[in-house]
């Protein structure tokens, strides 16, 4: 093999860096020792103590690369006029100084590196050379070069559009591990224009699989913060996932990218405390997103707010005091004019009933004092928790849900009848416990499609007294910009709920429409852009490249995808070879029927197509994508095969064999798949069509089916 003549000069470079970078470690971690404070020091001194620390850490937070390369690439630029040569610049993770803090290696998102991801042949932007590292660590293993201007007969393009293509095909190759990696190194033109965009406004980005949307979508947060620094860094940036498998799957994208503070979370996570599990059945969960239930929510509070239906009459002393029925309703309606948010509302409601009640009297009393004398009266306590209860949004969902007439009363003239009985579940009891009486509310489980539901409930009702009592705000917490994954499958109360934590309607929005298979998929982006902030007019961009699937691979998902996806393209596969995919059909045994066990003959199979996959992949990771309702066969049979395996509900992607069900796969790249009866994910799932889509679209390298019942016609050509 011809070793680059320029290979040990570079590595010399590199190993430059690296010493620049452990002197700039050094520094930072000296800077510590510099900014104690003595026990005679003044709050202001700790406080910009503290400070200090703070950036000192996130500073030796960037410089810690662990097994990260430091540096992946050159460029040089075209020389001025009269002058020899051009400027070069190393482009690399991190930006790097020496001890005159000259320039020796620069951060990625630098408006000078741009050229490196974003230079073609036809226009160069000043480039006279751009040079690709493969590197491991430290160590340089090879150098590409492509060159521009009059040499572009050498220009080393790969395929059409794709620069450093044998940098690229190197990184798609390397075995998967469980974990997304960034792609720093190998961003192509269309990814970093996505990446670059403007901060204002939502950006919606379609990608089809492999096409790198999830951590194009990571490195556009990374490059929002260097650029944007202030506010952002004080705002805060929020990653949302569909699920906690694909939060851990993603979540060691942007340290490594040196930006350690971004918060990622699942909307549960965006909630009070509750107990969640589960998700409802497909009818359900499309009546609980659907956006009408934000005119159901507040009616339900609205319910809550009434007038006394008698007159209250409370004996003190020799004396009766009245709170006349009328007066409860004006203090009702002056209430919900007074207050925006409910509980908020109840220190008035209190006030003005106790005024009433003392005005009433006979000897002089004011409210204070009639509060004093009646406070703990049962009679007065039930007229204020008809009139105007305090409750947290699990109290008023669990009330609602577990009362046909309350939702008869909150749905009518908003949802159909049968809708609103699709709501309906079995009220839990209050209980008591040896530290005291449990409210009703904490003892049930809620489902994800609650989550919108309780965030509405949480914004019309705001905090209860003893939160504003510790100093908690009434608002939610809102960030200056959010990245949202796998959107397409959101509903319009899960997108509201978003909305309503976006401070300046600054959005990056994920995903492929192709994919959607929730109970409320998406026809078009359209859909989802009708409920996201519109301050500024939404920008539209694509991503047509897939980097990650073999084109035998993508070959046999677009048939699926033309009658999943009719007005979408797959997209074009950089990966033209690889192994096409291989289908297994099983006869049915006599004794056996399709759905009842599969540790025979079917097992077998799974177990053998595995270990198949396995010889090809070595170290890579192997899943077995199947129905839901097959998962715990699956996880039976491998374990009787003697197959050291993993189940994704339960650890994740820990294993190098996972079995996964259909609905969790979405958003994650496998070296190799085994995907179990097509024909069952298409019948049990709500988009049959799109989940056989999303789980033939996994595998980076190779993909094998296997079946005993009837194989889809669209497969079986």
């Amino acid at each position: 093999m011809t070793l680059h003549p320029d290979l040990e000069a570079e590595q010399a470079y590199i190993d430059l860096a690296y010493q620049c970078l452990a002197a700039a470690r050094q520094r930072a971690g000296r800077l510590q020792s510099m900014v104690e404070v003595g026990q005679g020091g003044t709050e202001q001194a700790r406080f910009e103590r503290d400070v200090i620390w703070d950036t000192i850490l996130h500073r030796l937070t960037q410089l810690h690369l662990g097994d990260a390369s430091l540096c992946f690439g050159r460029i040089d630029r075209e020389p001025e006029a009269g002058a020899g040569t051009g400027e070069t610049y190393y482009i690399g993770r991190i930006s790097v100084a020496d001890a005159d803090q000259e320039p020796v290696v620069v951060d990625w998102r630098a408006p000078v590196a741009e050229p490196f991801y974003r230079a073609t042949g036809r226009q160069s932007m000043g480039l006279a050379r751009r040079r690709h590292f493969a590197t491991r660590g430290p160590r340089l293993l090879d150098i590409e070069d492509e060159l521009f201007g009059d040499r572009s007969a050498h220009l080393g393009h790969g395929a059409d559009g794709i620069s450093g293509y044998g940098s690229l095909i190197s990184a798609l190759e390397t075995a998967r591990s469980g974990r997304l990696g960034d792609i720093v190194a190998t961003i192509q033109r269309e990814q970093d224009e996505i990446i670059r965009a403007p901060l204002p406004g939502v950006l919606v980005v379609q990608g089809g699989p492999g096409t790198g949307k999830t951590v194009v979508a990571l490195h556009r947060a990374a490059y929002l913060l260097y650029t944007h620094r202030f506010p952002l860094e004080d705002q805060g940036v929020l990653v949302v996932g569909p699920n906690r498998l694909f939060l851990s799957y993603i979540e060691q994208v942007l340290p490594s990218l040196g930006e350690a503070g971004v918060e990622m979370a699942v909307l549960a996570d965006l909630v009070d405390t509750v107990s969640m599990r589960g998700s409802d059945t497909p009818p359900v969960a499309r009546v609980k997103g659907d956006e009408r239930m934000a005119r159901v929510v507040a009616k339900a509070i609205g319910d809550r707010e009434r007038g006394l239906r008698r007159d209250l009459h409370v004996g003190v002393g020799l004396q009766t005091l009245t709170l006349r029925a009328e007066r409860s309703k004006r203090i009702v309606r002056e209430a919900r004019r007074r207050f925006r948010t409910h509980n908020a509302g109840r220190r008035f409601v209190e006030q003005a009933v106790y005024q009433a009640l003392a005005d009433t009297s006979r000897t002089p009393l004011d409210g204070e004092g009639a509060r004093a004398g009646l406070h703990h009266n049962p009679d007065v306590r039930a007229a204020l928790e008809w009139m105007w209860p305090v409750l947290s949004p699990a109290d008023l969902l669990h009330d609602l849900f577990g009362s046909k007439a309350l939702l008869r009363l909150a749905t009518g003239g908003v949802l159909e009848e049968d809708e609103a009985m699709l709501l309906h579940r079995t009220r839990c009891e209050i209980r008591e416990t040896p530290s005291g009486v449990v409210a009703a509310s904490s003892a049930v489980v809620w489902t994800a499609d609650d989550v919108p539901l309780l965030d509405e409930a949480r914004a019309g009702l705001g905090r209860m007294s003893q939160a504003r009592r510790r100093g908690e705000s009434d608002e939610v917490r809102t960030y200056g910009h959010i990245v949202v994954d796998e959107a397409q499958d959101l509903s319009p109360m899960q997108l509201r709920m978003l909305t309503r934590r976006s401070l300046s309607g600054s959005m990056t929005v994920v995903g492929d429409i192709a994919q959607s298979t929730g109970a409320w998929a998406h026809a078009d982006w359209d859909e989802v852009l009708a409920r996201l902030p519109d301050r500024r007019p939404a920008a539209r961009a694509e991503l047509t490249v897939g980097y990650r699937i073999p084109a035998p691979n993508m070959e046999l998902a677009a048939r699926v995808l033309a009658l999943a996806a009719p007005t979408l393209r797959p997209p074009t596969s950089v990966r033209q070879d690889g192994r096409p995919p291989r289908i297994v059909g099983l006869p049915v045994p006599a004794e056996e029927r399709p759905g009842e066990s599969i540790l025979g003959a079917l097992g077998e199979a799974i177990a053998a197509a595995v270990t198949e996959e396995i010889e090809v992949v070595a170290a890579g990771n192997v899943a077995v994508i199947c129905p839901a309702s097959m998962a715990d066969e699956i996880d039976r049979a491998l374990t009787l095969a003697g197959m050291e395996h993993g189940v994704a509900m339960h650890q994740g992607l820990d294993h190098q064999v996972t079995v996964m069900p259909v609905s969790m796969v979405k958003g994650l790249e496998l070296d190799a798949t085994v995907v179990v009866e097509p024909g069952r994910i298409i019948d049990e799932e709500p988009q049959g069509l799109r989940a056989l889509y999303v789980a033939l679209t996994r595998a980076t390298k190779i993909l094998t089916l296997v079946h005993t019942g009837p194989l889809p016609a669209v497969l079986a050509d």
